[in-house]
């Protein structure tokens, strides 16, 4: 399947509706379904099967013990910002036998959120990479299920962030804690186009 380059994304605002794409991605069990969930304003589609035992075999399931289904495509749920912009999130699945369909998904999309769980750090940094070969912006989510806990700097270091990607706490069974994660989202993307716009717009020295 070829990739799709950061060169397809639409321009915001730029579709009829002025629906604006937005991912969720990350590591299997990470909590990607239930963020689309708690934030959706309508009942969300979802392709989630129970688990089988085959499926046990090849996802890792060592820390997601009491899980019994999993996304074999995406999650879709919506948000309407007001009467003409709508919010569209797509939940994509986190085995890696799915992760042929991220690029697709990736298509059109304005930004990224990668919800991490830091008991399975590992799983994220595919996700991460994906997004930086198209060029999309993207924050980073900590959904917390407990255990130990890390400070932002230890994140930080152990995904290799970049300094200017943002790095926010959130808990995915919360609609407010998910709102925010979404606003910082989206706060990021509009700072990156006005960075953009005031280097596209500002006058080139000329080289004597």
């Amino acid at each position: 399947m070829d990739s799709v380059t950061s060169d397809a994304r639409t321009p915001l605002g730029a579709t009829a509706d002025n629906g604006l794409k937005i991912v969720v991605v990350g590591g299997f069990g990470v909590g990607k379904t239930t963020l689309v969930r708690s934030v959706s304003e309508i009942r969300p589609l979802n392709t989630e099967e129970t688990m089988t035992r085959a499926g046990e075999a090849i996802d890792d399931t060592s820390e997601v013990r009491g899980k019994t289904t999993t996304t074999v495509a995406f999650d879709f749920g919506r948000i309407s910002l007001d009467a003409r912009n709508v919010l569209y999130l797509f939940g994509a699945p986190g085995q890696e036998r799915f992760w042929f369909l991220w690029d697709r998904l990736f298509s059109g999309t304005l930004g990224a959120v990668v919800l991490v769980d830091t008991r399975r750090i590992g799983d994220s940094w595919y996700a991460i990479d994906r997004l930086e070969h198209h060029g999309t912006p993207f924050i980073v989510a900590h959904n917390n299920f407990g255990g130990t806990a890390h400070s932002h700097a230890d994140i930080r270091e152990a995904l290799d962030l970049d300094p200017h990607v943002p790095l926010i706490d959130c808990d995915a069974r919360s609609r407010e804690s998910s709102k925010q994660v979404l606003i910082t989202l989206v706060q990021h993307v509009r700072d990156q186009y006005l960075d953009q716009a005031a280097s596209a717009a500002a006058p080139r020295q000329e080289v004597v």
